[in-house]
């Protein structure tokens, strides 16, 4: 999968139960403007508060009502019985890419650790087919995925290890790994880098805000080898307004804005509702894009 990929938010109701149609719908829109691909159920689709079986639920909706090429799912946790649970469950609806935190509560964790934890979820998923990204959010996680770990995996296990969602925000080490393993997907979590995505060979971004910004991020990689400078400073303008404060709550705030369903705007704790003063300020972003 190449492109332009959005991380999904899921809608709950007020009792944080996920909402099928509302989900699904927005997926369609996605797909229909702009995404060439969606990351179900990563930390903008608040994975990690809701427990297994909703995790499962969710990944089934889309998984019978979505095109399989187009998807990826997050099933990383802290526990390795659990990751493997779930990335089997991914694998068995058919998905062919799961993004997979490291292991993240015990810490510090060895580079030997983390090769061990990922060459035990290899081993388990036996014969599966899934592909693994590892997902990399050291603001989250506390730790940053060692290159040297991601080198050694993916060359005992080129096929299974075949990628990864880089959410530090550090381009540095994105180009680091597309230089040195020229098979393997490199996704920044930000659409600003499309800019520079044929240079620096990464395969196209994992974002947030593209469930805002989808139309003018596909026309940034469409023209990659030669992008408008002034497209990408629109996108990060755009950006900045929206992940400044409580980026999820205000990617959901967005979502419910375009599609004027206020069930969007419910939160998992321990999300907060935003302010009025937050709502006003994200005016200029629903003025500034263009829905269809």
């Amino acid at each position: 999968m190449l492109g332009v990929i959005a991380a999904v938010p899921t809608p709950v109701d007020v009792t944080g139960k996920p909402q099928k149609d509302l989900f699904l719908s927005h997926c369609g829109w996605l797909l229909a403007n702009g995404c060439d691909g969606l990351n179900i159920l990563g930390s903008t689709g608040e994975a990690n508060s809701f427990d297994m079986q909703s995790r499962k639920t969710i990944m089934r909706w889309a998984a019978e009502a979505l095109d399989h090429s187009r998807l990826m799912v997050g099933t990383g946790t802290p526990s390795l019985a659990q990751t493997i649970e779930l990335t089997k469950f991914a694998d068995e609806v058919g998905y062919e890419v799961a993004l997979v935190l490291p292991p993240y509560y015990y810490k510090p964790v060895s580079d030997d650790g983390l090769f061990t934890w990922y060459n035990h979820l290899h081993e388990a998923l036996a014969d599966s087919k899934i592909a693994i990204y590892f997902y990399n959010f050291p603001q989250m996680t506390g730790l940053t995925i060692p290159i040297s770990v991601i080198k050694r995996l993916h060359k005992f296990y080129p096929e299974r290890f075949a990628g990864i969602k880089d959410s530090s925000g550090n381009l540095e080490y994105c180009r680091e790994i597309a230089a040195k393993l020229p098979n393997f997907s490199v996704f920044p979590s930000s659409e600003v880098s499309l800019g520079e995505a044929d240079e620096s060979g990464f395969s196209g971004c994992i974002s947030a805000t593209t469930n805002q910004t989808a139309n003018l991020s596909a026309k940034i990689w469409a023209s990659r080898k030669n992008p408008d400078a002034g497209l990408v400073r629109e996108i990060s303008q755009l950006r900045d307004k929206i992940a400044g404060t409580a980026l999820i709550p205000s990617i959901k705030y967005l979502v419910a804005q375009r599609t004027k369903q206020n069930l969007w705007e419910n939160l998992l704790p321990p999300f907060c509702a935003l302010s009025d003063e937050r709502k006003s300020s994200l005016t200029t972003v629903v003025d500034q894009l263009s829905y269809t």
